[in-house]
């Protein structure tokens, strides 16, 4: 059996639109890794999956390694952060920092662009895969579009060869 053009439905203009921005707002979210609740690539820290992002280098840490972040636990001694540089801490949600010789500053782990997680540090940069962003180690501050916003500080604190979030 054939099918001519003129037994073939016509698609009506309001279904073109529809279904152009329903595609249009599916390619966004997965190339940004946004989700409906407003988290990046969901809102399960510990299950998060980056899909065009590099693998973790060694800047990066897995806080059960490390003795955990919650509540006062150390996150890591001060000899594992390296001066001008600093470490990831995924699971607590943060970056600590040592700009400058003994000196310990902590940031959010996730970009004020579309909240991607950060995935090292290197160059006296926080570095985001997602879109290039990138943050002073010294105060969080932009150093790279297309944030515009500095990465919020986190509450730390430095107890003898410890440190602990707050």
């Amino acid at each position: 059996m054939t099918i001519s053009k003129e037994h073939l439905p016509v698609p009506s203009r309001r279904s073109v639109v529809t279904a152009a921005g329903v595609v249009s707002l599916a390619a966004a979210l997965a190339a940004c890794g946004e989700s409906e609740d407003g988290g990046g690539y969901g809102s399960d820290p510990a299950a998060e999956q980056k899909p065009d992002s590099p693998d973790d280098t060694d800047n990066t840490d897995n806080t059960e390694e490390a003795g955990g972040g919650a509540g006062g636990a150390v996150l890591a001694k001060t000899s594992e952060i390296p001066v001008g540089g600093g470490k990831i801490f995924k699971d607590a949600g943060v970056v600590v920092t040592q700009p400058t010789e003994g000196e310990f500053k902590a940031f959010s782990n996730r970009c004020t662009h579309k909240q991607c997680p950060v995935t090292s540090v290197e160059g006296g940069t926080i570095n985001c895969p997602c879109h290039g962003s990138k943050f002073a180690v010294a105060d969080g501050s932009v150093q790279a579009s297309p944030a515009a916003k500095p990465l919020p500080p986190a509450e730390i604190t430095v107890d003898g060869d410890s440190i602990k979030l707050a």
